[in-house]
Order: C-alpha cells, then sequence, then structure tokens
C-alpha cells in the first residue's frame, strides 16, 4: 500500500502522464504510418526488391548499434540522476557525443571495407551508402538526452517529423519497382532532419553547452554503457541478425516473405515502447529510494503489459491470413507461415523487458542480463545457421521464437531464484 500511496501521490505523476502520453502518440505514429506506407511498399516494389531494402537495413542496424553503444540506457539513467546540475549533464552529454562521433567514424571504415570486399554487397554498393545516413541521424538524435530529462514530448515530435517526411515523399517519389534507391535515401533524409532539429532544441531550451569533457569522464561512459552495449549486440544476434542471415542463405524474395511479415509483428511491438521508455526512469528514481516501492510498481506493470500483449498477440495468430491479405497483398501468401509463428512475439518480449530492462538493469543486474543476452543471441545463431538453409524463411522464424522463449524464461527463473519476485 505505502508502495502505491507514494505512486499515487508523487509529484512525478504528472511527467509519468505526460511523457507516457507523448510517448503513445509517437508510437500510434510508429505504428499507423507503417501501415499506410508497408500496403503501398510491398505491392510496388515486389518481394525480391523489397527484400533487399530489408537486407541493406539490417545490414546497416549492426553500425546503429555500434554507435548507440548502450547510450539509450546507461546515458539516460545518468541524466535522469543529475537532470537538476546543468553542469554535469552538459559533460555526458559531451562525453557520450564524442564517443558516439568516433564509433560513428568506425563504422564508416568498416562498411566500406565489407562493401568493396564481397560481391553481394558490391553490386549494391550504392543501397548500403543511402542506408547509412540512418546512422548519422540516430549519431545527431540523442534519445537518452530527452529520456534522462522526462521530456518525451521532444522526442515524439522530432520523430512524427522524420516518419512524417519519409510517409508523404514515399508516395511522391516510389512510383514503380526501379524507384527503390529512393527509399532508404528518403528514409535517411528524415533522420538527419530529426537529429539536426534535437541537436538545436538541447542548446537553444535546455541550454546545454558542449564542452571538452576529460578523459576520466569519457572513460566513465564507456565502462557504464559497455554491459549494455554486449547486451544490444547479443539481442541484434537473434533480431537484425535473422533478415541478414536468410539473405547470406537465401535470396531477396525469401527475405522479402520473411521480412514483411517481421514488420508487422516489430510495428505492433511499438504500441508497448511507451510504457518501458516512460517507466525506465522512473524505476531507476524509485529503487534508489525504496526496493519495495519499485517491485510493487513492477508487479503491476506485468500485469499490465502482460495482458495486454497477450491479448494482441492471441488476434494476430487468428487472423493471420486476414492480416496479409490487407496489408500486403497476393504476392506475400509465404509470410501468412511467418506471422502465425512470430504472432506472440509482443507477449514474451513485453515480459522479457519487465523482466530484463525494468527489472534486472534497475537491480544492478548488468552481468547477469548480458550473459542472458549473449547465450540467446548464441542460441539463435545456430539455430538459424541450421535452420535458414533447409526451411528458409520458417525456419528462420522457428529461430526467432525459441530464442525468445529462451530469453524471457531464463530472466523469470534468475530473479526468482534470487528472491525478487515479479508477480
Amino acid at each position: 500500500m505505502d508502495g502505491q500511496s507514494h505512486f499515487l501521490n508523487s509529484p512525478t505523476k504528472k511527467r509519468l502522464v505526460e511523457n507516457f502520453l507523448s510517448l503513445s502518440a509517437l508510437q500510434m505514429v510508429n505504428y499507423l504510418l507503417p501501415l499506410i506506407t508497408l500496403p503501398y511498399l510491398v505491392r510496388v516494389l515486389g518481394p525480391e526488391k523489397f527484400g533487399l531494402i530489408a537486407f541493406a537495413q539490417s545490414f546497416i542496424q549492426y553500425f546503429n548499434i555500434l554507435t548507440d553503444y548502450g547510450f539509450n540506457l546507461s546515458a539516460t539513467r545518468e541524466i535522469s540522476i543529475y537532470r537538476d546540475n546543468k553542469e554535469k549533464v552538459s559533460e555526458i552529454f559531451s562525453s557520450v557525443m564524442i564517443i558516439k562521433f568516433g564509433l560513428f567514424v568506425l563504422s564508416f571504415i568498416i562498411i566500406s571495407i565489407i562493401v568493396f570486399s564481397f560481391e553481394k554487397f558490391k553490386k549494391d554498393w550504392l543501397i548500403y551508402y543511402l542506408t547509412f545516413g540512418m546512422v548519422v541521424g540516430q549519431f545527431l538524435f540523442p534519445v537518452w538526452f530527452f529520456q534522462g530529462m522526462e521530456r518525451m514530448k521532444y522526442i515524439t515530435i522530432l520523430n512524427i517529423v522524420a516518419k512524417g517526411i519519409f510517409t508523404v515523399s514515399i508516395f511522391i517519389f516510389i512510383k514503380k519497382m526501379a524507384d527503390y534507391l529512393y527509399v532508404p535515401l528518403i528514409n535517411s533524409m528524415g533522420f538527419l532532419v530529426a537529429g539536426g532539429l534535437s541537436l538545436r532544441i538541447i542548446s537553444k531550451d535546455f541550454g546545454i553547452k558542449f564542452i571538452l569533457p576529460s578523459f576520466k569522464a569519457i572513460k566513465h561512459q564507456l565502462k557504464e554503457g559497455w554491459h549494455i552495449f554486449i547486451s544490444t549486440v547479443a539481442i541484434s544476434l537473434y533480431t537484425t541478425s535473422n533478415t541478414f542471415i536468410l539473405g547470406l542463405f537465401t535470396n531477396n524474395t525469401i527475405v522479402g516473405y520473411y521480412a514483411a511479415a517481421e514488420k508487422i509483428i516489430r510495428a505492433v511491438q511499438r504500441l508497448l515502447v511507451p510504457i518501458s521508455q516512460t517507466v525506465y526512469p522512473y524505476i531507476s528514481k524509485l529503487a534508489s529510494e525504496s526496493k519495495e516501492k519499485a517491485l510493487n510498481f513492477i508487479r503491476k506493470l506485468v500485469k499490465i503489459v502482460g495482458g495486454i500483449s497477450f491479448v494482441i498477440s492471441f488476434l494476430i495468430f487468428i487472423f493471420a491470413d486476414f492480416v496479409v491479405n490487407i496489408l500486403l497483398g497476393p504476392q506475400y501468401q509465404q509470410s501468412i507461415i511467418v506471422l502465425r509463428i512470430l504472432a506472440f512475439l509482443p507477449f514474451i518480449i513485453g515480459l522479457s523487458n519487465i523482466f530484463g530492462i525494468q527489472t534486472m538493469l534497475t537491480f544492478n543486474l548488468k552481468q547477469v542480463f548480458s550473459k542472458i543476452l549473449i547465450s540467446a543471441g548464441l542460441l539463435n545463431i545456430v539455430l538459424a545457421l541450421i535452420l535458414a538453409p533447409l526451411y528458409q524463411h520458417i525456419g528462420i522464424s522457428i529461430a526467432v521464437l525459441t530464442t525468445e522463449i529462451f530469453v524471457t524464461l531464463s530472466m523469470f527463473f534468475y530473479l526468482k531464484k534470487k528472491g525478487i519476485k515479479n508477480f
């Protein structure tokens, strides 16, 4: 009861609600806009070119992960703790941006070596460089700053600007299959505009100045983000890597079948993201005051997220054929089985997010969190390498589902063993 009354009477309640509504608005846009553009794109481009774009995006995502380096959680936490100290926030901001710039330069060197060393990449070199613009945009757009300051409305507005540019431009410039190169170009332009605007807002509205941080401050940020970075890399081994591995073993058309269905699932998953992004800074702060109050809040979260995500997943499973025919069209009948296999991912991942990010990271169980995700990543790679050549898009879907179940159960049983009860 004490934890509940604390939450109800807390002066942060208004900010939590405002942040949740802002992020909900963003996720609705993230949910609705793909539902507008996806049916158009998959039909105009066809499975082969759509698959090539999906393969390029999965490849470039590795460089997004490298450039982000776990700061979306570690720097968020640091800024949420010191947000009333402008000098300290400027130091954190400057340290993180310097590291991210170095990682961006490293990313550009790596992609150039890979693209011009392998024929599979070399023949479509332009699409990879155009897609790489997303990395530039993400480097410039410090989501972690706005999350840490608990000013989510800025994330919402800037993302809507980026997605709006992309959506409108798709219908203006993409008229036939040969226009496929415009897709990554338009996508990158949206990210770049949002990134540039965000830096202006941070300087003008928050008064944060770029300073030259000490080597100690930079080293501290590298150390803080390391375990989360490793965890994110591990997560990529069973998310991003699946499209990539499928593309290496099959062809762009098969990738198109899988990627189209996966995009529907990811769009649904985004509906739950506002809850995670809103409560993580709040739970971090609450846990520093009282472990029991934080756990009480987490238990409520399990009921809400678990209930909503289960219903959504069940409906996707039942109506998979209807969803594919409406959103993707008759060319994508092979995507129905993929959608059915992946249908319960929103429910499974919704729970693993609470067990992992909201609970394990909050209670400083970063090393175990990393180990579970590394194990899952390795499990997925093994399954993907076995199943993708044999069963193509169906095999990779089974690998993803099995791995996500492993992650959720591993986290649940570890927390139970440690006496941290999420239920």
